[in-house]
């Protein structure tokens, strides 16, 4: 007999032992990166000293899982006197950053204390990137759903848009841009692939990251900007050639939410 509260009960289990699963995953990876990694992470931090002196690390309030702040840590990649100037994006060939942040924004290490996060609970391994707070006016209608996920250090659509700093044209306002193009292709890959994620496509997910960021391993999807004549650029994503869930490619021309 159609029993609809055994199915709600079963439903709620599954999705708590995913929960439960994938937190555990979060835990002991980051765990054992923050130890295997502390070699790195002392030089990084001694670079950074030796080059600008303190901070060593980048504290910026970021959205994290339905919407609510928390303090996302990096290394710092800018100068100490840059302050809150300039836009809320790393641009490619930013002025700002200094000797060591080239290399630090070029290879992702900046963004290794977010495993620290992540065993804090504030992130995932896996998950969409955390916004900052100047871009909260994007999640907007259906946009709204990325907020359900907690954000994470990788996943598809920082894989997609791992050249991110070299797609703002040089005319352009580079938060507007961000808004209008890169911002719904982004919202639109988690949305479709976090709808039906698993822990084991979460586990390749990290695997093609890595690669990526080691600029290794199989042909991953690339975001690229598209400017035919008399045409505003837009951003155009091709379909992946991987066999994970994302089904189509992600286009926008100023789509809103």
């Amino acid at each position: 007999m159609f029993n609809p509260r055994a199915i709600s009960l079963t439903s709620d289990f599954q999705r708590f032992m995913s929960e439960a699963s994938r937190r555990i995953f979060d835990i002991v990876f980051s765990s054992i990166c923050l130890i295997v990694l502390s070699p790195a992470l002392l030089l990084i931090a001694v670079a950074i000293w030796l080059e600008g002196g303190r901070p060593i690390f980048f504290k910026q309030a970021r959205l994290g899982r339905y919407g609510k702040p928390f303090h996302m840590y990096k290394f710092r990649k800018f100068h100490k006197d840059c302050g809150t100037s300039g836009p809320p994006l790393t641009l490619q060939q930013d002025p700002r950053l200094t000797n060591v942040g080239r290399f630090l924004a070029s290879s992702k290490f900046d963004e290794l204390p977010q495993l620290w996060n992540t065993l804090r609970g504030d992130m995932s391994v896996i998950g969409p990137r955390p916004e900052s707070l100047a871009f909260a006016d994007c999640f907007t209608g259906t946009f709204t759903e990325v907020l359900n996920h907690k954000p994470g250090i990788l996943g598809p659509s920082q894989v997609a848009f791992r050249n991110e700093c070299s797609l703002y044209p040089r005319d352009s306002d580079p938060s507007e841009f961000y808004r209008v193009e890169i911002f719904p292709a982004k919202a639109s890959i988690d949305l479709q692939y976090y709808s039906q994620r698993s822990l084991i496509q979460d586990i390749l997910w990290l695997a093609y990251g890595v690669l990526a960021v080691l600029r290794i391993g199989p042909r991953l999807p690339k975001a690229k900007i598209f400017n035919a004549t008399d045409e505003t650029p837009h951003v155009l994503m091709s379909r992946p050639t991987i066999p994970m869930p994302i089904q189509g490619p992600a286009t926008t021309r100023g789509t809103e939410a």
